[in-house]
């Protein structure tokens, strides 16, 4: 059967497979063109006979990258939300900041610009030295440790119950 007529067939039923285990359409329909793209290069290469059951397989086996990716990202908030809170001493710098929530970190870094979020996902969620981020962003090392103090302030203004300046918290 062609590809296009095993598309046709299967497609109903690899978006209700993945759908009825994310809940959410949007994604359930990007883990389905992922599903499909996998379907393509493996005809391409004429290592498969693509069928439906094997698109349900890729689609298992795609659910648990996004799974995966998932976890991975929420740890990465919760190292983001450790680092931010203790500095890089180990010490926590102020009370509230020992109580940073991953979910939190992970909103307060979407509200941020541009630039303070590159450099803080870089340098905390993707773990990269300070040389490698300021590679990526095309600056100098030392522009790049500025843009990280700068960012871990601003992260800090923005956070939900930041403590205001001349209060305590």
């Amino acid at each position: 059967m062609a590809l296009l007529e095993v598309y046709d067939q299967a497609l109903p039923r690899v978006y209700g497979y993945l759908l009825a285990r994310v809940g959410d359409p949007p994604l359930a329909e990007d883990l389905t063109a992922e599903t499909f793209l996998a379907a393509v290069t493996a005809a391409r290469r004429d290592q498969v006979s693509v069928s439906t059951p094997w698109l349900i397989g890729v689609a298992r086996h795609k659910l648990a990258d996004h799974w995966r990716r998932l976890a991975r990202d929420r740890d990465r908030a919760e190292d983001l939300a450790a680092d931010l809170a203790t500095g890089s001493t180990g010490a926590a710098e102020d009370p509230w900041e020992v109580c940073l929530d991953a979910l939190l970190a992970r909103d307060t870094l979407a509200r941020l610009g541009p630039h303070h979020r590159a450099a803080l996902t870089l340098r905390y969620l993707d773990g990269l030295p300070v040389a490698e981020v300021a590679e990526h962003l095309g600056r100098t090392v030392h522009a790049t440790e500025a843009l990280l103090v700068r960012a871990r302030a601003a992260f800090r203004r923005h956070y939900p119950g930041e403590p205001q300046e001349g209060r305590r918290p």
